[in-house]
């Protein structure tokens, strides 16, 4: 059978096609057209009706190539941009009018949920209890579980574009007291979220996401040509090192640099800050970069546990009120772990 997931993100619509027949998610085509939604939404949040246009006529191209490939209609969804948007409803209904593509949008402990399941069926069940870090362009999702799904997620406003409008202000390079109050405001949201992850003590950490991707590649990791089969890694140490790396140069000049693309150039720089705390915040020193994420996830989803899940999904997307931030979901934790002088677990990666 095959299949195809389109992503609406915060840059760029992205479409996978793959074959399913085995259980396992083997693509046979992508393609993305890049809209930056991110870089035109209003004062308040707001899609303006000429980026709704382009967004119409992308997913129309995404949902002819997939047909072109043999795949029925594509699973679409969309990430930060889109559901914190408070013209959400007429966006996806706009979609749905123009092309037949019934465009949902993801909460954001839904977007943990599913990228976690992409990276255990990647990692597999020899990474044990298994923590997650995902840099988007509006929302940071952060998960932990041993099992198939997450035991809990927490999806946070901090995106790297968002981050970015809203430190920076358009000023490349910004100023060292602008990133130390980027800084403050990183660790101030993921102060509870990281004392979960230090009491749970994961044994593997992934990242996944085109920010880690590239900040992985500034830091030495193998290029993307080489295949998704190269074990890359990044290092606390070597992500410090590119934050200053990054925050001493102006964004055109960053798209020089190993692995970062100009169009996420501006947006590195909070992205490395994101990601340098959060791993020092939950005492992780190294990070496995995992080539799935939340569109295998959807797929290997459907695949798994059938389509009432995402029927389901897409009636509660048309039917909810928009928020006007990330969602965020934290399972309870006991008390003493709500302290940075909690203890790991012995062998656990907090420890190594």
């Amino acid at each position: 059978m095959r299949m195809s997931v389109v992503d609406v993100g915060s840059n760029t619509v992205r479409l996978v096609v793959a074959d399913v027949g085995d259980g396992v998610p083997l693509p046979v085509h992508t393609a993305k057209w890049k809209l930056r939604l991110s870089e035109r939404v209003g004062p308040c949040g707001e899609i303006p009706e000429e980026a709704v246009c382009q967004l119409v006529q992308a997913v129309s191209a995404a949902a002819e190539t997939a047909r072109r490939w043999g795949s029925a209609g594509p699973l679409a969804f969309a990430t930060a941009v889109v559901r914190g948007a408070p013209n959400r409803l007429d966006v996806l209904r706009s979609v749905r009018a123009a092309t037949g593509v019934r465009l949902c949008t993801l909460p954001g402990e839904v977007e943990g949920e599913l990228t976690f399941l992409g990276a255990r069926r990647w990692m597999g069940w020899r990474a044990g209890p298994l923590a997650l870090f995902d840099i988007g362009g509006g929302s940071f999702e952060v998960a932990f579980g041993r099992g198939r799904l997450p035991d809990f997620v927490a999806s946070l406003p901090l995106g790297a574009g968002r981050l970015t409008r809203d430190f920076f202000h358009g000023q490349d390079p910004p100023p060292e007291q602008a990133v130390r109050a980027l800084r403050r405001e990183v660790r101030h949201q993921l102060r509870d979220v990281a004392a979960r992850i230090r009491w749970e003590g994961p044994r593997t950490t992934v990242v996944t996401s085109r920010t880690f991707q590239q900040l992985a590649r500034l830091c030495g990791a193998a290029p993307g040509r080489q295949g998704p089969f190269v074990e890359r890694q990044l290092a606390r140490s070597q992500l410090r090192v590119g934050v200053d790396r990054l925050a001493a140069l102006t964004a055109s000049e960053r798209a020089l640099l190993p692995g970062v693309s100009a169009p996420r150039s501006a947006q590195s720089l909070a992205g490395a800050v994101v990601g340098h705390t959060a791993m020092k915040l939950t005492g992780i020193k190294t990070v496995t970069v995992c080539p799935w994420g939340i569109r295998e996830g959807v797929l290997l989803r459907y695949i798994e546990d059938g389509g009432s899940w995402w029927t389901e999904l897409t009636r509660r997307s048309d039917e909810a009120e928009p928020t006007a931030r990330a969602d965020l979901r934290i399972a309870p934790v006991p008390r003493q772990a709500l302290t940075s002088r909690q203890s790991p677990r012995r062998g656990s990666t907090l420890e190594r």
